[in-house]
């Protein structure tokens, strides 16, 4: 009877400690470790910020696309995600973001509840850069961003 209970006691405490990997390794799938782009541009009704900076989630190999599509911008004290893909720019708690030196860690930051309403979405391709331009409805400015695309090394392989 003792070893019976103790081995489901066991058990139980293998299966408790199995979900907590499970959950820690899933919460890692989920995490964004955010790094800054230090040859960006950002213009706010066609004037630079005082305060500003563009984040990119890091790529850990070549192949890494998930979320190439996801910006994070510092506008004064404000942070902002937007999704160039679906064209949906959300509002960021700074308590959603982990300083990890000048970089952020964070989790899945685009949530229903925060959504800003924007409009007028462009973006086009200017050689050396994309060029991301909406108009911020809460603002009501026009926000432009210019992501330099990677240098191409192939010819030097």
């Amino acid at each position: 009877m003792c070893l019976a209970a103790s081995t489901a006691a066991l058990v139980l405490l293998q299966l408790f400690l199995f979900s907590g990997l499970i959950a820690t390794a899933n919460s890692d799938l989920d995490a964004i470790h955010w790094v800054s782009v230090p040859e960006a541009q950002v213009k706010l009704d066609d004037k630079t910020p005082l305060a500003w900076n563009v984040y990119q989630p890091e790529k850990k190999n070549k192949k890494d696309k998930k979320e190439s599509n996801l910006v994070l911008i510092l506008l004064g004290h404000r942070y902002l995600l937007l999704d160039t893909h679906a064209r949906i720019s959300y509002e960021v708690q700074v308590a959603d973001l982990k300083a990890q030196g000048a970089n952020f860690d964070s989790g899945n930051l685009a949530e229903r509840s925060r959504v800003i309403p924007s409009t007028d979405w462009s973006s086009r391709d200017v050689g050396p850069a994309e060029i991301i331009q909406l108009t911020l409805g809460d603002y009501g400015r026009v926000l432009q961003i210019s992501l330099p695309h990677p240098p191409d090394l192939r010819p030097f392989y």
